[in-house]
């Protein structure tokens, strides 16, 4: 069952938060450290977002447990030197590892973008790991293309 996040559901939203961030750490540690606080930051965040009618949490249930979430939220993601691009910006998507390939994911997508329709968006973006290959499989099955590439290098030190 898909359903509106709800107060209640903030504790249990922080903890798949931190799965996420664990499993992202093993793919790309540099990138994915939490603060030793993440998760109590996670929750006020989500709080936050409950309250705020630009963005929408959906969570979903499996036999009364919360297996799954999407958080996303209506934005303007240029800057002023641009001509605005309003459009659905995904921050989160994260389904534990028993309930994926099972079409949750997917479901909760789904149930985002038909609040993004409601509010007369037409597109969505999100960020997703270069390091996530499943992650990118599942991204491209909903019409996922690349838009930009955010690159790192090390810089070298004196000795190189």
């Amino acid at each position: 069952m898909i359903r509106l996040a709800q107060q209640s559901d903030v504790q249990r939203i922080s903890q798949l938060w931190a799965q996420m961030v664990a499993y992202h750490a093993q793919l790309d540690a540099t990138t994915f450290r939490p603060a030793a606080d993440g998760a109590a930051l996670y929750a006020r965040f989500i709080e936050d977002r409950l309250r705020d009618s630009f963005a929408r949490i959906l969570v979903a249930e499996v036999d009364g447990e919360l297996v799954g979430y999407i958080s996303g939220g209506i934005a303007d993601i240029t800057n002023e030197m641009f001509e605005s691009l309003r459009c659905g910006l995904i921050t989160e998507l994260f389904v534990c590892v028993e309930q994926r390939r099972q079409g949750v994911g997917r479901q909760l997508l789904e149930r985002l973008m038909l609040w993004f329709r409601a509010c007369d968006v037409t597109s969505f973006e999100w960020y997703t790991s270069a390091h996530n290959p499943t992650a990118l499989a599942f991204w491209r099955t909903v019409g996922g293309e690349v838009t930009l590439l955010r690159m790192r290098a090390e810089i070298p030190g004196e000795d190189t």
